[in-house]
């Protein structure tokens, strides 16, 4: 049995990578097979990781010297309806089967959030490997994953458009420079720096490829990434700033009829491929992707952009976080007209209540207050959610990372 008192909780430091390492592959149980299908080899990983592990923020539990739970968190930037926010990437993940059932993840992730409220980090993004388990932590469904696949002769005609598209290096300064452009005008998304990008590729085999759509004045706004592989064009990710780009990407797809016999890809937005197709009768698959957690709730309204209205608008509730202290108890929303948000902790009971689950997905945009209030998530009155639903913007986030 292992005792409690050799337990210690702290930073996990670069001599610790290989230890980082075997616990998530023992945990995920990532197999030599699965990496070399890939071509990796555990020291192109642990080379690969390094970088991102010296910008991170890692802390884990050690039995002596021995690594047994761990937590990672990246330095990572988003864009929440216009604004750029400091947000914290949850990652690495795991702990020992023989040290569970002891509270130590529980303590790993409330470290975790106190060090990003410190850092100024006023939401935490992550991919869940269960859903159920992070809900009792305050996260909640961000964004979902759209899976299709289109047959060869239900790929869209060929339309004219005035730009172009080029291939281009999948390392190169062009593909950053299109996604740059997309992500600073497009909610939810993660603001790509080299770690960003360092994680985004990590997986992917050599043969990988993509191609830019260029307009009129030359600037990249769309680009699709893909590989060939048994007359399969598989599509990792597609972006487009506007119509005329979708269609330029569509067209370039098209353009390999004769060597496929299929389309297989991923999306990242809310609206469905088949209703953009003459031929809608395409397999889509949707499943949540990412969760997210507001860190600091007073830090975060402080730069969340409501809609602007004609009137103040104010809402007493208390709120419920089963981790963070900051965000629980009971609390004073003002609007102003402008749409600049403030809020004060008060003393006085409150009937309306909502927990920081409900109040990330909510104020993200991936659930609207009406049908959060219909299903139970949120208990206020109906002009309380009519006042919210005028107050937040109507568009769902866009993540295609995975980190």
């Amino acid at each position: 049995m292992n005792n409690k008192k050799n337990l210690k909780m702290k930073p996990v430091g670069s001599e610790y990578m290989e230890q980082y390492n075997a616990l998530l592959r023992y945990v995920f149980q990532v197999t030599e097979q699965e990496l070399s299908s890939i071509g990796w080899q555990e020291r192109e990983i642990i080379r690969a990781k390094f970088p991102t592990m010296e910008k991170a923020d890692v802390i884990g539990w050690f039995d002596n010297d021995t690594l047994v739970s761990q937590v990672a968190v990246y330095p990572m930037h988003v864009r929440i309806f216009g604004q750029t926010y400091a947000m914290g990437g949850l990652t690495g993940v795991g702990t020992y089967p023989e040290y569970s059932n002891m509270g130590l993840m529980h303590k790993l992730l409330e470290q975790a959030l106190k060090n990003m409220k410190e850092r100024g980090q006023d939401i935490c993004y992550l991919y869940p490997y269960s859903i159920p388990y992070y809900r009792r932590k305050g996260w909640e469904i961000i964004s979902d994953k759209i899976s299709y696949e289109i047959k060869d002769y239900q790929l869209p005609k060929n339309h004219q458009v005035p730009g172009d598209v080029r291939r281009v290096d999948t390392e190169g300064e062009e593909l950053k420079e299109t996604y740059k452009r997309y992500a600073m005008r497009t909610h939810g998304a993660i603001l790509r720096d080299d770690l960003a990008w360092n994680e985004y590729w990590l997986w992917d085999s050599d043969d990988i490829m993509a191609a830019v759509y260029y307009n009129e004045k030359n600037e990249p706004d769309g680009y699709v990434i893909y590989w060939i592989a048994k007359e399969v064009f598989h599509i990792k990710d597609m972006i487009f700033n506007n119509e005329e780009a979708r269609t330029g990407l569509w067209n370039f797809v098209a353009a390999h009829f004769s060597m496929i016999n299929q389309v297989e890809g991923d999306t990242y937005t809310d609206e469905p491929l088949a209703f953009l197709l003459e031929d809608a009768s395409i397999k889509e698959v949707i499943s949540p992707y990412y969760m997210g957690r507001i860190v600091d709730f007073v830090s975060f309204i402080e730069k969340y952009p409501f809609k602007p209205s004609v009137l103040d608008r104010e809402w007493k509730f208390r709120l419920v976080d089963p981790i963070m202290e900051c965000n629980q108890g009971n609390f004073h929303l003002i609007i102003s007209r402008d749409g600049h948000g403030q809020v004060m902790r008060i003393m006085e009971p409150c009937e309306d209540t909502i927990n920081i689950q409900t109040m990330t997905t909510m104020l993200m945009g991936y659930k609207r207050p009406e049908y959060l209030a219909k299903i139970g998530r949120i208990q206020a009155a109906e002009w309380t959610i009519d006042m919210l639903e005028d107050a937040i913007e109507q568009q769902t986030p866009y993540i295609s990372d995975y980190f």
